[in-house]
């Protein structure tokens, strides 16, 4: 066992005796706000909520500390389950051994200063937390399908044209209903965000830029600017980028962060990027996306900087099929970059949750006879090429992660009923995207025309 592996069982074991088996500090600590439509969560797996422009009016720290997510906090201090957590709550269903994100999140954050502040404190106290990943606004180059509009200002420009999916139950992605402030000078949300700043920052060990893509938002280099005259030597600084934006702008921003890390104004930082498989494949999931491009960029960023890259692999309904590429490639880079000595970490790294929503996405509709055995050859190629004491090859705790996947996938059965409301929106969905965009999915995955065949049936015999 690793040593990050005993220290999340420690934490696990010393809060389930102390306080119970659904607490969650990201719930106090960590926080997501999306400040073009004035929504918050703490992690990626509950949806966002809005945010009351009322609770601003005298605590700007309600971008964060809402009535709703302190009812949640309630909840866990009692032993109950929110209903949003529901993704941890699957995976420690499925046996004791298995490890969460709420595992790893509750060691990740842990200090006793920060515990005792949560789990003794009221639960309806404010809490500046200690994680901070932040949207200014929804400007992006990039369309993916499981996005949403609100997201993405391209996406959200298609749907306007061509309205929304209506052929679907699932992502219809609507926008009339939304209110989204496109200039960040006149959003109220950034307003208060700047409000909080000063005492924000005070407790922030790691903040993290998203977007939208955030190369392309104003506030971005505003906030390096003010990094930059306001050092935060205790920083770790954390940016979303697609990579797939002008050469010149990742090497602003790889010149800018090289200059704070060099100087000592900020203690680290790290790009983040996303990618679920390779080749046209993946520019079909991630429309907009120029892999030419995307690769001088990330050569650009990685000998510009000394800092790591990090993956964010959605881990979806097309990655299955050719997910070891992707993999094949992971080990191409680390053997190009290394790791850093000292610490054995690599510059380039990956994680893989799996996506559940939009349903048209989720693995768990594919026929497993016929798609598990590509999820076995994946995990097979990755115990294959498994050593945590080499800096081209896969950590245990990345083959754990991606088994729980593999294992997840194999154990999940869903009802008739859901298997058909995905199956079908499946069909109308990707026949719509293609027509909309101009692009032909059966001739990038060959490989699923049975299965799309078998959505076909379904929209046939259970039409919406």
């Amino acid at each position: 066992m690793s040593n990050e592996q005993q220290r999340i069982k420690d934490i696990k074991i010393k809060i389930e005796n102390e306080v119970g088996s659904t607490f969650c500090l990201a719930k106090w600590h960590h926080v997501t706000m999306y400040l073009q439509s004035g929504e918050t969560h703490s992690c990626y797996h509950p949806k966002p909520h809005k945010i009351p422009l009322r609770e601003l009016k005298d605590n700007p720290s309600a971008l964060h500390n809402t009535l709703e997510k302190k009812t949640e906090r309630k909840l866990m201090l009692e032993g109950e389950k929110p209903s949003g957590c529901q993704y941890c709550w699957n995976i420690e269903a499925m046996g004791p051994d298995y490890i969460s994100d709420r595992h790893i999140r509750n060691a990740s954050i842990f200090t006793e200063e920060r515990y005792q502040q949560t789990a003794k404190g009221a639960w309806n106290q404010d809490i500046n937390p200690e994680y901070l990943e932040i949207n200014f606004g929804n400007e992006c180059n990039f369309k993916c399908g499981y996005c949403h509009p609100k997201y993405s200002t391209s996406f959200f420009s298609e749907i306007k044209k061509n309205g929304p999916v209506a052929t679907v139950k699932n992502h219809r992605c609507d926008v009339d209903w939304m209110t989204l402030y496109q200039r960040e000078e006149e959003n109220p949300y950034v307003d208060a965000f700047w409000e909080w700043w000063p005492e924000l920052r005070k407790t922030l060990n790691i903040m993290r830029v998203t977007g939208g893509e955030p190369t392309m938002h104003r506030s971005t280099w505003q906030l390096l600017e003010q990094i930059e005259t306001e050092p935060m030597p205790w920083l770790e600084l954390n940016i979303n980028s697609n990579l797939g934006t002008k050469t010149s702008l990742v090497e602003k921003l790889s010149d800018s962060v090289k200059k704070l890390c060099d100087d000592k104004k900020i203690r680290a930082f790290k790009l983040f990027t996303s990618m679920d498989t390779w080749g046209k494949r993946a520019e079909y999931i991630r429309t907009g996306l120029d892999l030419d491009l995307w690769e001088q960029n990330f050569h650009t960023y990685l000998t510009k900087t000394d800092s790591p890259i990090t993956f964010m692999i959605t881990f979806n309904i097309f990655s299955v099929t050719t997910f070891k590429s992707l993999l094949e490639k992971m080990l191409e880079w680390r053997n190009q970059y290394g790791w850093y000595d000292d610490i054995k970490s690599h510059r380039v790294r990956f994680d893989t949750p799996y996506l559940r929503d939009p349903i048209q996405y989720d693995m768990n509709i594919l026929p497993k006879e016929e798609f598990m055995p590509y999820m076995y050859e994946s995990l097979k190629y990755m115990e294959d090429n498994l050593d945590d004491n080499a800096s081209n090859k896969f950590t245990t705790v990345e083959y754990e992660k991606f088994k729980r996947v593999v294992d997840y996938m194999s154990e999940t059965v869903y009802t008739d009923d859901k298997l058909i409301e995905g199956r079908r929106d499946f069909y109308n969905w990707f026949n719509e995207l293609d027509e909309r965009r101009d692009t032909d999915m059966l001739s990038i995955f060959p490989e699923y025309m049975k299965f799309y065949r078998l959505c076909q049936e379904a929209n046939q015999l259970n039409p919406l």
